[in-house]
């Protein structure tokens, strides 16, 4: 899996930005062979993964994005079409930029992507975001209306967040939706988190192992709970559909800091008596 703590959060270490914005070129005609290689290996034996466990908003989104196992997306092109469709484009980083200008971008629809790539021997596990995780992770659920809103909102509340101190409590529904969220469909449980859909090990772990909890989604409980970042979670929310996200584009989230603002944090392991419950973990895979 990547380890994506506050995605993007942060700042790389010594890098010294030719732009305040913290964008580069993408340089696409810079990829060699290896690296399109690499993008080859990871896209089609992700493909094999998510089929049947991704939501069907991510397949759409993917299915009308020019992202193939050939070659490494063209940031431009990827845009075009985005641009079209939600007003969203992709822009190049380095890779994690500090936290006001990774919001910023988001408050814009402009979603900050890593530009380089993994190396063939790290396929299963990367630290830090890369154009893959990016690009077959994320993009794919930015065609979708909910999502993009959802976004451009969670970059103007981040802001807002880290002025009232409460970044951490935001961050949390960033990453137990947008990262490593589930939803309900006729189907059943499906993935729409970039760290879930992106990893070739918990796409299969978050849906099938009977070790994590999987929860029905509540934005308190969310804000509440802490995460892993070294691991798989320990613990899955359960949007009831994606459009749901459409309403937290449009929550005041300032009356929620209040209510949450002196109860405990809850670790992401335990069940709450008023949760609903999709699967009570057995906890298993953590215990070892």
């Amino acid at each position: 899996m990547l380890d994506q703590t506050a995605p993007k959060h942060g700042i790389v270490g010594g890098y010294v930005p030719e732009r305040p914005d913290w964008t580069i070129p993408q340089d696409w005609a810079a990829y060699t062979a290896e690296e399109h290689g690499v993008w080859r290996t990871l896209f089609e034996r992700q493909m094999q993964r998510i089929r049947g466990r991704a939501c069907a908003a991510y397949m759409d989104g993917l299915s009308q994005l020019p992202i193939t196992a050939d070659a490494i997306p063209d940031f431009d092109e990827l845009s075009e079409v985005l641009q079209r469709r939600t007003g969203w484009t992709v822009v190049a980083v380095p890779g994690m930029v500090p936290n006001d200008v990774f919001f910023n971008h988001l408050a814009n629809r402009r979603f900050p992507a890593g530009q380089f790539i993994r190396t063939p021997d790290q396929l299963d596990y990367l630290q830090e975001p890369d154009v893959f995780h990016d690009l077959f992770g994320h993009v794919p659920m930015m065609m979708n209306p909910a999502m993009a809103d959802f976004m451009q909102a969670y970059g103007e509340g981040g802001l807002r967040a880290e002025k009232l101190g409460v970044l951490d409590r935001l961050a949390r529904l960033y990453w137990y939706t947008v990262e490593f969220g589930l939803v309900e469909e006729g189907e059943g449980v499906r993935i729409f988190g970039a760290g879930i859909l992106s990893s070739f090990t918990e796409t299969e772990f978050a849906l099938e192992s009977a070790s994590p909890n999987r929860i029905g989604f509540d934005l308190k409980r969310v804000m509440r709970t802490t995460y892993r970042i070294d691991d798989f979670q320990e613990g899955y929310f359960v949007l009831p559909s994606v459009d749901a996200l459409m309403e937290f584009a449009q929550t005041d989230f300032g009356p929620v800091y209040e209510a949450i603002g002196g109860l405990p944090d809850l670790t992401p392991g335990r069940i709450e008596p008023d949760d609903r419950v999709f699967q009570a973990g057995t906890g298993e895979y953590h215990k070892e």
